[in-house]
């Protein structure tokens, strides 16, 4: 307790102050000492969980994926490049020019050769850029978030807050990467081995990022 006029502390039991004099009726109590904050680490909760690691996806990553998409995107369009090959008019003319019943005109023969090769490469053309679109757009929209080649090497594709990317988002970088291939020397896409988050140039048009896991 302390003295009531000096304010020195004094035993419970004295009933005058051995400093100032002053009798004691009763002292003032001690004050309760301060809380302090315990030594050690922190309580954590059952919900606690640790801020999640941004792995970034570089250049020569995403470079073998491409590879790899290239190749499951290639077979399919041999197979339909042979199909249309040998179901249209050139495969016909190709195969009756060694012996043919009766010689047709060579103007017929340019003429018929020279439609087929255009309606099949048409075809082709057609087929590959609808198909190849489809497969990104479809693949980076799923649940995967990614084209196979990029599932392999367990990359996947978001949006710049890590969510997963709709399917309208997609088409946009899957579009975008037209862009990114008119950009001389592949500045659009050594961009991804450079940048601070890993993007490419379609990649920041389409606001997305690929991740590894």
């Amino acid at each position: 307790m302390y003295c009531s006029k000096c304010g020195s502390a004094i035993a419970e039991t004295v009933t005058v102050c051995p400093v100032c004099g002053q009798p004691q009726g009763g002292g003032i109590p001690l004050p309760p000492p301060p809380l302090t904050r315990p030594a050690g680490p922190g309580v954590v909760t059952a919900h606690w969980q640790p801020a999640p690691v941004v792995a970034y996806a570089g250049f020569w990553l995403r470079f073998v994926a491409t590879l790899l998409d290239g190749f499951i995107i290639g077979v399919p369009v041999g197979i339909v490049f042979v199909i249309f090959l040998l179901s249209t008019s050139l495969g016909t003319v190709l195969h009756n020019l060694p012996n043919p019943p009766n010689p047709p005109d060579p103007d017929e023969i340019g003429t018929a050769l020279g439609g087929a090769i255009f309606v099949v490469i048409g075809l082709i053309v057609l087929f590959a850029l609808v198909g190849k679109w489809l497969y990104y757009a479809a693949f980076e929209s799923s649940s995967w978030q990614a084209t196979p080649g990029k599932k392999v090497l367990n990359l996947f594709v978001t949006d710049l807050n890590g969510f997963p990317v709709s399917f309208g988002r997609a088409t946009g970088r899957y579009f975008a990467r037209i862009v990114t291939g008119l950009i001389p020397l592949g500045i659009g896409y050594i961009l991804a081995g450079v940048t601070e988050r890993k993007q490419a140039l379609h990649d920041m048009i389409a606001s997305t990022l690929v991740l590894r896991r």
